[in-house]
């Protein structure tokens, strides 16, 4: 019989790769891994915000970071700097301004490391509310929406010219990776969450061709690295959310050239 933390950790990793698989596919096909690593950083300052404020730190990291990515596209629209650069700049200033504001927490237990490699072992009930809740707006949303940003990945002209409110949707992709991550911190931690987002999307994307069956593929790669990477954890004594990661990228390492191979 498992212990009830184990059961915990694998419900919330599940939950986590059943959102992340089908949504690192938009990350992957629109080269926003780098925008995925800021919204990460971002994070710390939304966590540290709440734990100074009292809010939730998940609700203080989804408001922190649904700022930042606005904050974003706007100065994105202005064309003022290049977005490589507005990404390295926001990023690395609320991750700054983030440890900062951590130094006025005053004497409130706060575990740095288990935010930035996460913790999926100490997850509690409220974390799985949050993981299932956040995870039910993110697919209802994704597949409501699924034909717009299909459209818009493949061609953002030819998006508008059908109709598709390009900025908006644009915002709601952002907003979804927002609740992504907030949800997942405590899993694969703040350095890792966009690795649970490409990985699983990267391998699924040497497999299937259409956009669905990819995404399907996705959240089944990131099932397989979840479960195999905490019981990798348990019983080697490692970290499970730096576990879980490696068991993406040996998936992804084995399986790519498989299906360099079943292709030729």
């Amino acid at each position: 019989m498992l212990d009830p933390f184990i059961v915990r950790a694998l419900a919330a990793g599940i939950g986590v790769a059943l959102i992340a698989g089908p949504l690192g596919c938009f990350v992957v096909w629109r080269r926003m891994a780098y925008f995925g690593d800021s919204l990460a950083h971002s994070a710390l300052l939304g966590i540290a915000l709440g734990m100074v404020t009292g809010i939730n730190p998940t609700l203080g990291t989804i408001l922190v970071s649904t700022g930042f990515a606005m904050m974003l596209l706007w100065l994105q629209h202005t064309r003022i700097l290049a977005t490589d650069t507005l990404l390295g700049i926001l990023a690395h200033a609320a991750l700054s301004i983030g440890m900062v504001v951590l130094s006025f927490a005053g004497n409130q237990r706060f575990d740095l490391q288990s935010y930035l490699f996460g913790d999926i072992l100490t997850v509690t009930a409220e974390d799985l509310y949050w993981v299932y809740g956040g995870g039910i707006v993110v697919l209802v949303l994704l597949f409501k929406n699924w034909l717009s940003l299909t459209l818009m990945t493949i061609h953002e002209d030819l998006a508008r010219a059908e109709g598709v409110k390009t900025f908006w949707v644009n915002l709601l992709l952002v907003v979804l990776m927002t609740i992504v991550v907030a949800v997942s911190i405590r899993i694969v931690g703040i350095l890792l969450i966009t690795s649970l987002l490409v990985i699983p999307a990267a391998t699924a994307r040497q497999w299937m061709k259409s956009p669905e069956g990819m995404a399907i593929m996705a959240a089944f790669f990131g099932l397989l690295a979840v479960i195999s990477g905490i019981y990798g954890s348990a019983y080697l004594d490692t970290p499970t959310g730096p576990s879980i990661v490696t068991a993406a990228t040996i998936l992804f390492t084995v399986l790519f050239p498989v299906a360099a191979l079943f292709r030729r």
